[in-house]
């Protein structure tokens, strides 16, 4: 018994070898580090003053951030030996992990409160934001539940009713933090997924009308939600109350122009613009470097969703549903997070407390943006592999295999 375990794992060790010496996605690989790049020099730049007045050491976010980017990078390296089928056979135990997290950062004394919200758990040195771990495990799930469930999405009760169930039931737990931003990504993210999984048009309209009511149900609600709401239309006339943050970012957009003030040269993040090293790094970017910087970011994010995109079409024709579902659901969140970061940090939308992947300063963002970008390359990976082994079957097998009927993955 243990000579067949270790000729497993011995099959199992030199069969990931062989897959990874074909090496990851280029265009993934490039543009991430690219992005991680950018993400270590603008936290440098942007955090500098903060953290020389509030802990003495200029360099304090800067080498923290450099300690989650090797981390971000070594569990990037370890998701890449996972097999799709682990990913799939473990889905439901994902969400179950998720739910844990996201009730354990509700209880005080476990969960930490920063400005008046209770978003992260403390583990060591670390401060681990329960969301970003909550997004990722849903977008598995969900691949996991609609590949197995696709004869019947047609219905109302399996293909809509149970996973919306579960989808609230994140919701509301992410609204009681309160993460405002992630549920609304949350939602895009699950929505679309469901889109391109095959739920009925009429069934998801539902679900759009229920979530936009919802969504403005709360804002209502809350004073201080609908002051960030109207302030995004007229930020000017309250310029030291609720439009303070959005001022001072414009303030920054406004003084890079074409090229920027250079790298360092920021006034705004001497203390005028809050969080200018996590949520409004982009405006930062947008002073330091102008427009041409803040245009050669969103290049670097948009191709790296488009080739995201493609992956994920390219699985779902090669019938490999389970990871064509989740390699969408991981670039709709990656495309719904940049697109409200941006949008915030330009006077698009109101502020909701999202990071910039791979640039905002967070361990949690951080990990997870690595941990997502190397479970699409390797869906990649298996891809092409799968392509490649195809192409090698001899022509009668592979007529064989033409003829045989399509199965689920």
């Amino acid at each position: 018994m243990v000579r067949s375990l270790f000729d497993k794992a011995m099959a199992f060790v030199t069969e990931q070898r062989e897959l990874l010496l074909s090496g990851p996605d280029r265009i993934l690989l490039l543009i991430t580090l690219a992005l991680i790049s950018i993400g270590l020099v603008m936290v440098a730049s942007a955090s500098v003053s903060s953290a020389a007045l509030h802990y003495g050491d200029a360099w304090f976010f800067t080498k923290r951030h450099i300690t989650y980017a090797v981390m971000g990078l070594s569990l990037a390296f370890l998701v890449l030996l996972v097999p799709m089928q682990l990913w799939q056979r473990y889905s439901g135990w994902l969400l179950i992990f998720s739910l844990i997290f996201l009730v354990l950062v509700l209880i005080p004394g476990i969960g930490r409160e920063v400005n008046g919200s209770r978003r992260w758990i403390s583990i060591g040195m670390f401060n681990v934001q329960v969301s970003e771990i909550a997004k990722f495990g849903a977008v598995i799930f969900f691949a996991g539940y609609f590949m197995r469930r696709q004869h019947l999405l047609s219905y109302f009760s399996q293909g809509f009713f149970k996973p919306v169930v579960v989808l609230c039931l994140m919701v509301l737990l992410l609204i009681l933090e309160p993460d405002f931003g992630s549920a609304v990504v949350l939602c895009a993210t699950v929505g679309a997924i469901m889109f391109i999984a095959g739920v009925r048009l009429h069934h998801l309209l539902l679900l759009g009308i229920g979530g936009g009511g919802a969504m403005l149900a709360l804002a209502y609600a809350q004073p201080y939600r609908l002051r960030r709401l109207l302030s995004v239309s007229d930020p000017w006339a309250d310029q030291f109350g609720s439009g303070y943050q959005l001022t001072q970012s414009l303030i920054a957009f406004g003084r890079g122009e074409w090229s920027g003030m250079g790298l360092g040269n920021s006034l705004q993040k001497l203390f005028f613009l809050p969080e200018a090293h996590t949520d409004f790094i982009f405006a930062i970017i947008a002073e330091e470097f102008g427009l041409l910087g803040a245009l050669l970011v969103i290049v670097l994010f948009s191709v790296l969703i488009w080739r995201m995109f493609m992956i994920a079409r390219e699985s779902i024709r090669a019938d490999r549903l389970f990871s064509g579902f989740a390699a969408f659901g991981v670039a709709i969140l990656f495309t719904f997070q940049v697109f409200i970061n941006i949008g915030v940090a330009s006077g698009l939308l109101p502020t909701t407390g999202l990071t910039l992947p791979f640039i905002s300063y967070g361990g949690s963002s951080l990990l997870i943006s690595c941990l997502s970008m190397a479970f699409v390359m390797r869906v990649e990976l298996e891809l092409r592999a799968a392509h490649v082994a195809s192409v090698q079957r001899p022509p009668r097998v592979r007529r064989e295999l033409s003829l045989m009927p399509e199965v689920a993955q």
